[in-house]
């Protein structure tokens, strides 16, 4: 899809966040493509699933210290839960929070079914996806502008994505439950690098095998400024 047909003014914006807000920052992520921001103490990104069954995975870094990252264990632990929805804290390592979920229009997104790569695409669908683009390129080509190499990536987050365990403690990857413009939004407790890939994954049905765009609006509520 061309994104130049979405509308970009400043009141689709406001219309959009979740949490009403001065516009800060509002900008769309093709499909396959990487995304990155500082987003402020207070201030409240949302995400929004333009056309629907898109996963959009995800990393959070402390923005004045990126060797505070965002921990899936210490989240889950903490949540005894391993999907995120409203009320939802994303920990760091240390159990600090570094975002929370303040709203929610899907209620389920996933924790551990990690981030595709050309190593797991080729391990999982076979020799002839070796060449495709996927997560943890995005992740680093994105990760390169603050500093980050290999070395810094951590279990991520996947909004949207659908990851339904069995009793037996197997995992699979089906449609998702999201639907065009679905949002969720999480307000930074801390300034927090966020990283994202909206997913180029064409293997699996997480993106309903074929990767769209999404938007990234960022917004400062009245409390915040």
């Amino acid at each position: 899809m061309n994104t130049a047909t979405y509308t970009r003014s400043a009141a689709a914006a406001r219309d959009t966040a979740l949490v009403p807000g001065d516009v800060i920052l509002d900008e769309f992520v093709e499909a396959r493509g990487p995304w990155s921001a500082v987003v402020k103490a207070g201030d409240v990104l949302t995400i929004v699933d333009l056309e629907g069954n898109q996963a959009v995975d995800c990393l959070l870094y402390g923005a004045g210290d990126t060797a505070v990252r965002y921990s899936a264990a210490a989240t889950i632990a903490a949540q005894q839960s391993i999907v995120l929805t409203t009320g939802s804290v994303l920990r760091a390592e240390t159990g600090a929070p570094l975002m929370t979920v303040v709203a929610d229009e899907v209620g389920v997104h996933d924790t551990i079914g990690g981030a595709c790569s050309q190593e797991s695409n080729t391990l999982r669908y076979g020799q002839h996806t070796r060449e495709q683009h996927a997560c943890v390129e995005n992740f680093l080509i994105e990760g390169s502008r603050w500093g980050l190499g290999k070395r810094d990536l951590v279990s991520n987050i996947n909004w949207f994505m659908n990851v339904p365990v069995d009793p037996d403690g197997a995992l699979g990857i089906v449609d998702g439950l999201s639907a065009p413009g679905k949002r969720v939004a999480l307000k930074a407790e801390v300034d927090t690098l966020v990283l994202v890939s909206n997913c180029p994954q064409v293997n699996n049905p997480c993106n309903g095998f074929n990767p769209t765009p999404v938007r990234m609006i960022v917004t400062r509520p009245e409390a915040a400024k």
